[in-house]
């Protein structure tokens, strides 16, 4: 009688429903899981983009297409990504010597890294306007060099690389501590110069963590609102960002227009994220068939 073979881990094939688990059946954990993901994602969405269809089709793009609106778009997509395209390269830089190297101090730094998360929002929006306006501690010394960060497009950038840092740091140190230093090692032996070890050995296997943490970072960029405000000087046309146009709708009390810029945000955010998604599930097969 033949036997049905054993999956990879070593059990039976057919019965991951009926195995053991520490948590109760199958069924319930599912159940569970879709509830609380229903109440706290996909109920709130669908109630976005109901409000926002009560405007009608005409309203709704006339709102959604309004010149300071498009503005807004344009300013908050294109920053929260040059945010997050700079996050992932210095921020794998700075998970790289986290993970690779022991120098004093180093749990300081590596504590520093967190604290965008748990400080609030605003404070990170104050302090970087104290410390990039013209009588700031550095606004003093890159005004003489005709340099404006603070109410400029600059500042927006570098308020959203203050609060998505966190996120790339995070998301590579575990994947460049699993990279074993023993590639980089026979890569030397065979004669590869650093750049072409870095390009051909280190960065394919961390591509679909830096992918991650990119994702991670423009999410939460798109959205941000209390670190930037500050900064920014909401200059309609030029630094006024999509979530500030969102709330100056609501104290008009048009709660229908605010949901119709929320719901273009949502459905745009969803067609990129699901886009460098698939570029990370390529990216992991790429790599896994490199191996």
């Amino acid at each position: 009688m033949k036997r049905k073979p054993a999956s990879p881990g070593g059990r039976p094939p057919g019965r991951r429903l009926r195995e053991h688990s520490v948590l109760p059946g199958f069924g319930l954990s599912l159940g569970l899981s879709l509830t609380y993901t229903s109440l706290i994602v996909l109920i709130p969405l669908a109630a976005l983009v109901l409000r926002s269809s009560s405007l009608g089709w005409h309203d709704f793009w006339e709102v959604a297409l309004e010149p300071r609106v498009l503005a807004s778009f344009r300013l908050s997509f294109g920053a929260a990504f040059v945010a997050a395209a700079l996050n992932t390269v210095f921020g794998f830089v700075v998970a790289w010597t986290l993970t690779r190297y022991r120098f004093p101090g180093r749990r300081l730094l590596d504590a520093l890294v967190d604290l965008p998360f748990a400080l609030p929002t605003a404070v990170s929006g104050i302090a970087l306007t104290a410390l990039f306006v013209p009588d700031g501690w550095v606004g003093r010394i890159l005004e003489p060099l005709g340099i404006n960060i603070a109410f400029t497009r600059a500042g927006i950038v570098i308020a959203l690389i203050l609060i998505g840092m966190p996120f790339v740091v995070r998301t590579l140190q575990p994947a460049i501590a699993n990279l074993p230093a023993e590639l980089e090692e026979a890569a030397a032996t065979l004669g590869a110069s650093r750049l072409r070890t870095v390009a051909r050995v280190v960065l394919p296997p961390l591509m679909p963590a830096m992918l991650t943490g990119f994702t991670l970072a423009f999410a939460r960029a798109i959205g941000e609102y209390g670190s930037v405000i500050f900064i920014a000087g909401n200059l309609p046309f030029r630094t006024e960002i999509a979530p500030l146009v969102i709330v100056m709708k609501l104290e008009q009390f048009d709660y229908g227009g605010a949901a119709a810029i929320g719901t273009v945000m949502l459905a745009a955010s969803f067609l990129l994220l699901l886009a460098v998604n698939l570029l990370q599930l390529w990216s992991r097969r790429w790599s896994g068939a490199g191996i």
